[in-house]
C-alpha cells in the first residue's frame, strides 16, 4: 500500500492504518531504534509509541512524507529513552556520534527553530557529493557505526572516520555563513 492511502486511512481514523503502517515500516524504524538503544524491547517500545504518535497526530498533521516523518518520531523516542536509560552514563555509540555532531552545530542553533536548522543542514547535505552526504547520514540519521558505515560502502573505516571530520567542518562553515554564530 502506498503512502497516501496510508494516511488517508489515518485521516479516516481506520484503525488498519497502523497495521499497514507497521507491515511497510516495522523494519527500518526497528533499524534506527536499534541502533540507537542496545536492548530490543527498549526499541520495539519506541517504535510502538511511534505508531502511537502518528494515530494520535494525523490529522491535523499531513506529512508529505511518511517515512521521514514517521522515522523522525521513532529517533526522537529512540534518543529520549536512550537519555532516560543512561543518564549518567556516556558510553553509547550513539551518544557518541551526536557529540560529533555537537561540535558544528553552535550553541546559538537552540535559539533558531529546530525545523529551520533542519531545512539548513538539508539544504547544505543537498551541495555535497552523493558519497558524503550518504555516510553523513548513514552516521547521523541512522547511527551507524564506522564499521558498518565502511562495510556499506567498501570503504576504510579511516576513510569514513575523515570523510565525517570534513563533511561536519564544511557544515559548521556553512551554519555559520547562514548566521549561527560559533561561541
Amino acid at each position: 500500500m502506498d503512502d497516501i492511502s496510508i494516511i488517508e486511512m489515518f485521516r479516516e481514523r481506520n484503525e488498519n492504518a497502523i497495521a499497514e503502517l507497521k507491515q511497510k515500516y516495522d523494519k527500518l524504524c526497528m533499524y534506527i531504534a536499534g541502533n540507537i538503544l542496545s536492548q530490543h524491547e527498549d526499541a520495539e517500545e519506541c517504535v510502538n509509541t511511534a505508531y502511537f504518535d502518528v494515530w494520535n497526530n494525523i490529522p491535523p498533521d499531513s506529512p508529505d512524507d511518511l517515512r521521514t516523518y514517521l522515522c523522525r518520531i521513532v529517533k526522537n523516542k529512540s534518543i529520549d529513552k536512550l537519555k532516560y536509560n543512561s543518564a549518567d552514563k556516556r558510553n553509547s555509540q550513539f551518544t557518541v556520534s551526536l557529540d560529533e555532531l555537537a561540535d558544528c552545530i553552535p550553541d546559538s542553533a537552540a535559539e533558531n527553530s529546530a525545523a529551520g536548522l533542519a531545512a539548513d543542514i538539508s539544504r547544505f547535505l543537498r551541495t555535497q557529493d552523493e558519497k558524503h552526504r550518504k555516510v553523513f547520514v548513514r552516521r547521523y540519521w541512522y547511527g551507524d557505526n564506522l564499521t558498518k558505515i565502511a562495510e556499506l560502502y567498501g570503504m576504510n573505516e579511516k576513510t569514513v572516520a575523515t570523510y565525517l571530520f570534513r563533511t561536519r567542518k564544511k557544515l559548521k562553515v556553512f551554519l555559520k555563513k547562514e548566521g549561527y554564530e560559533h561561541e
